[in-house]
């Protein structure tokens, strides 16, 4: 149980990690508004794309090794997309009300794209969401459960275990 516990950190923050990426990609490359640090915490990671991206890989794995079709078509990568990006956009939403609890406001604002609530989602990012799910659940995360599996168990406990001590220090710098 706890091996699989310390896989799963692993896994939450690879994607935490690659959430950060992404953000960072969005805002130098394709934005071009400049480097800033898009965590809400000093390292390079975003928790709330941990979260999402355990949550997804949680709740639809089954659904991803399903064979779903209509007549010949399959059609499951289709319903993993639309969940992923559904489930991915709650979690967002949620976010939001919890960063404006904790900080006093959230890292985005959507309000300039059409279909926004609140400017806290909108159907672009959405789309985005379920296309990254579609990524990371047919690609990402059957190598890092290969490469996590590699491992030696005391390997893991040490890698897992030290991360999280920093995530940690990292939190409580940041927030106290």
């Amino acid at each position: 149980m706890l091996v699989k516990a310390e896989r799963y950190f692993l896994c939450f923050l690879s994607y935490s990690v690659l959430g950060w990426l992404y953000e960072v990609f969005l805002e130098v490359a394709v934005y071009r508004w400049g480097f800033s640090n898009r965590g809400v915490l000093f390292g390079p990671y975003c928790p709330i794309y941990g979260v999402g991206a355990l949550v997804l890989v949680l709740s639809l794995r089954r659904l991803r090794d399903r064979d779903i079709r209509i007549g010949k078509l399959p059609v499951t990568p289709l319903l993993v997309f639309a969940s992923a990006g559904a489930i991915a956009t709650v979690i967002e939403l949620i976010g939001s009300y919890v960063m404006e609890l904790t900080t006093g406001g959230w890292m985005w604002d959507y309000r300039a794209y059409p279909l926004n609530f609140q400017g806290r989602i909108a159907l672009n990012p959405s789309v985005r969401f379920g296309l990254g799910g579609l990524v990371f659940l047919y690609l990402l995360q059957p190598l890092l459960e290969r490469a996590a599996r590699r491992l030696p168990d005391r390997a893991l406990a040490l890698l897992s275990g030290s991360l999280a001590g920093l995530m940690l220090l990292d939190a409580a710098v940041t927030f106290f």
